[in-house]
């Protein structure tokens, strides 16, 4: 009698916990937060960005969306050592960053680190949940830098069939063009 009491006061307790508590990580708050680098990013004021979440990372020195959104930045004024750092730095504090895995490879393929570049990309891959087509057409491409041809070709038709036209411009050339005869 006491526990089927006991019991009967939890449940209400819960389904109250459950609708009070906040469900947002803490990346989802970040974004919001740092709403105004993140429209400075998406417009192209890289420059800004920069300033706004170098500052940023300094008042939040743990903070996932403002390393990664600095390493944005320095990936595209070409700091590749500086947006591996700050990649590197924002997923250490959270590693389901699937954006934050794609520009790693880009930064890795930058300078030239094949086998880097396809761990970051393979783990973007694997993030988007095989739906992106950008993670697939960059991880074939630095499958196709360490001649890894038929698993190159595979994650470019995939990329083909989500859309992407610059896999299917990869996919019509050499060494993926079947036309030439092997004897």
């Amino acid at each position: 009698m006491e526990i089927s009491l006991l019991v009967l006061l939890f449940i209400p307790y819960l389904i109250i916990k459950y609708y009070l508590t906040d469900h947002e990580t803490k990346a989802e708050k970040d974004l919001k937060r740092f709403e105004e680098g993140v429209s400075l990013v998406k417009n192209g004021n890289y420059e800004e960005a920069f300033a706004f979440f170098d500052q940023m990372v300094k008042a939040n020195p743990k903070s996932a969306v403002a390393y990664a959104l600095r390493g944005k930045c320095n990936l595209h004024d070409e700091n590749y050592y500086s947006a591996l750092y700050d990649f590197s730095q924002a997923l250490s504090f959270d590693n389901t960053l699937a954006d934050c895995y794609l520009d790693k490879g880009k930064a890795h393929m930058a300078v030239l680190e094949f086998k880097e570049a396809f761990r970051e990309f393979d783990k973007a891959v694997w993030f988007f949940r095989n739906v992106n087509p950008d993670a697939l057409r960059l991880r074939g491409m630095a499958r196709l830098r360490m001649h890894q041809f038929v698993q190159s070709e595979r994650d470019f038709q995939r990329a083909m069939e989500l859309g992407d036209e610059d896999a299917r411009v990869i996919l019509s050339q050499a060494p993926f063009n079947h036309t030439f005869v092997v004897k």
